[in-house]
């Protein structure tokens, strides 16, 4: 997938929280080891039990628009040619408790609606100051 927005966008912060999430281009959650508590954002500590070992959970990459905003005013103005564009909050389908937000991509942002089923598209980035490439999850509209 081509970049969705600009190049000069700033990408995530890569640690080892977060790694395994923004690098396999499949949508992956963490799971408790000590619990099985399911979560994202991913982070160094379960919000069930405490625990700090995690695996990783791969997803269908599918889910439901469970909220979502348009941008019609950019902010800075240099992103005054990529607006009105639609961030939605993706229940998953495999664990609907956790939402994932991402832009949708193949629809025009005023036709975006809750409820409307997706599926995860990756933009694959070369981060050169990271050394990683990233894979970005963003999600097209299923018709």
């Amino acid at each position: 997938m081509q970049r969705y927005m600009p190049d000069w966008w700033v990408l995530p912060a890569i640690n080892d929280q977060n790694r395994e999430f923004f690098t396999s281009g499949e949508i992956k959650i963490q799971q408790c080891e000590a619990c099985g508590q399911v979560q994202h954002p991913p982070e160094e500590v379960c919000h069930q039990c405490q625990g700090i070992v995690f695996d990783w959970r791969s997803c269908s990459g599918e889910g439901t628009i469970f909220s979502h905003t348009v941008v019609e005013h950019p902010i800075p103005n240099s992103l005054q040619e990529r607006v009105p564009y639609a961030v939605i909050l993706v229940s998953l389908t495999d664990y609907p408790a956790i939402r994932i937000i991402g832009n949708a991509t193949n629809i025009d942002a005023d036709k975006v609606a809750v409820g409307q089923k997706v599926r995860a598209v990756f933009e694959v980035i070369e981060d050169e100051q990271a050394k990683v490439t990233l894979k970005i999850p963003q999600w097209e509209v299923i018709s």
